[in-house]
């Protein structure tokens, strides 16, 4: 398994040109490309994102947007798994985030959203220590590899 990370990367964000739909990629040239490429070749997407007002991060939201040159092609993947934290810890402070990914994933024919894991209660790093999302995340992983 390869984790990708998009923290202190630096992409731009989609024109909405629809250059890709011709020419089977972005022509943002920036890291976004390579990410994209390497989503395609996957066989199983897991996104990670701290809720922003109940919904996905920006950056999260803007790979996505990026993401558009996969539509029409041969791509690999067919689960994709959403892993979201945020201060609160309701059930359904994700319930917005997890919609947003799946109208992302419902473009898709051969793709399914098959879970996502919420850690709420999560207001700052290392507050995550101790939460039953992590052993629900790290149970879930190891029974996908």
């Amino acid at each position: 398994m390869k984790l990708l990370s998009c923290v202190k990367k630096q992409y731009s964000f989609c024109k909405g040109c629809m250059a890709c739909f011709k020419l089977g990629y972005c022509v943002i040239k920036d890291v976004a490309v390579k990410i994209v490429a390497k989503m395609h070749d996957a066989d199983i997407l897991v996104f990670a994102t701290p809720v922003y007002y109940y919904s996905v991060s920006g950056q999260l939201k803007t790979m996505l947007d990026r993401a558009n040159p996969l539509y029409n092609t041969d791509y690999v993947f067919t689960q994709v798994y959403l892993m979201a934290t945020a201060a609160e810890d309701e059930a359904e402070t994700v319930e917005s985030t997890t919609k947003a990914v799946q109208g992302w994933v419902d473009c898709f024919d051969r793709a399914t959203l098959v879970k996502t894991v919420f850690a709420g209660g999560v207001n700052e790093a290392g507050k995550i220590a101790g939460n039953l999302a992590l052993e629900e995340a790290y149970l879930l992983c190891k029974s996908i590899q």
